[in-house]
């Protein structure tokens, strides 16, 4: 390579990096670069001045009681403090309960990870493409090729709220993939595993979570739906842009930011389990979610080098995920400080 050459590469890469550090999003930037701050809530009061309303976290670190925190607001409009016990929208943090549900139904010989999803709702044969080749491990696993319901124009706007309604919106839609061939994240999928979980059960999913999962950890403050909820235990949610608070919204599984946590540690410690269930699980899914809804978003850590379960609940959201990005890079750093325990 010339020295003419060399000077024209390095001059490219100086422009590409300058053209790149144009358009990256400075808040994250400094928030990732800033000095670490000593404790919990100085960290989660410097979120705060990020542009969340209010963020909970529960910490269950090893050989320590839980530890509980708050910032910012439980309601901005009535200047209620945030509250660690609130309840919160924990959106696809559900999975993990669906998952272990799964789980122990097979266990139990009732459903089969093998059989196929024509298999099971044969309605749907002909109207979801591969329907006789997609099983349910490939659903649970997310790689089922199956369209998601909630990439659908304009769903967060006004989401539909029925099974039938949600599914509506895929139907006699072509495969993104094949079976097994490649991984996207749908909502479909976990939507589908709950309607054959109900059909074999004979009643809703719910229940059978509330009995073999929520009942023997003695988790009381785990909801279906806001339905059965004191709406004023529930922390207001705010989306950047929209003038209202989106706590009416019901947008499934409530629960305080301690159930979750005791659940998270059942699950990767194992005691949510019975006779070869960890086994099947372990095959199948993962042990940590994220949830996100218009104005939640939701973290569920196991952290194995510090044994520790972290659970991070933040009430504001936005359209372009800033504030999604931003809470992962707080999340990273909420976990260098209790590594400094």
């Amino acid at each position: 390579m010339t020295n003419k050459t060399r000077n024209i590469t390095r001059f490219l890469l100086f422009t590409g990096t300058v053209i790149s550090l144009f358009f990256v999003p400075w808040t994250l930037v400094w928030a990732w670069i800033r000095p670490l701050p000593d404790t919990l809530p100085a960290q989660m009061e410097e979120a705060i001045g990020y542009g969340y309303e209010g963020m909970i976290v529960y910490v269950d670190q090893a050989g320590e009681a839980p530890s509980y925190y708050a910032a910012g607001w439980h309601d901005r409009e009535k200047r209620i403090p945030a509250d660690p016990h609130a309840l919160f929208k924990i959106a696809s943090i559900s999975k993990l309960y669906d998952a272990v549900a799964v789980t122990k139904l097979v266990s139990a010989g009732r459903l089969s990870l093998d059989k196929t999803l024509a298999d099971y709702l044969p309605e749907l044969a002909d109207r979801i493409e591969n329907a006789e080749k997609i099983t349910l491990r490939n659903m649970i696993q997310h790689r089922s090729g199956i369209v998601n319901y909630t990439n659908a124009p304009n769903f967060w706007a006004a989401p539909s709220r029925t099974y039938e309604e949600n599914l509506s919106l895929i139907l006699d839609l072509p495969a993104n993939f094949d079976p097994g061939e490649d991984y996207e994240y749908c909502n479909t999928n976990y939507l589908l595993l709950g309607r054959i979980m109900s059909n074999e059960l004979g009643h809703d999913t719910f229940r059978f979570v509330q009995n073999e999962i929520l009942e023997p950890l003695n988790l009381t403050n785990t909801y279906e739906s806001l339905k059965e909820t004191n709406m004023d235990d529930v922390m207001s949610g705010y989306h950047v842009g929209h003038p209202y608070d989106l706590k009416p919204d019901d947008l499934g599984m409530v629960a305080t930011a301690e159930d979750v946590g005791l659940f998270l540690r059942a699950l990767n410690d194992g005691s949510v389990f019975e006779n070869d269930e960890q086994e099947i699980y372990t095959s199948i899914y993962k042990y940590e979610h994220s949830g996100w809804v218009p104005g939640y978003q939701s973290f569920a850590n196991y952290y194995k080098d510090i044994d520790t379960v972290v659970i991070q609940f933040y009430n504001t959201t936005d359209k372009d995920l800033l504030l999604w990005n931003l809470s992962e890079i707080i999340n990273n750093r909420l976990r260098k400080i209790l590594g400094k325990r």
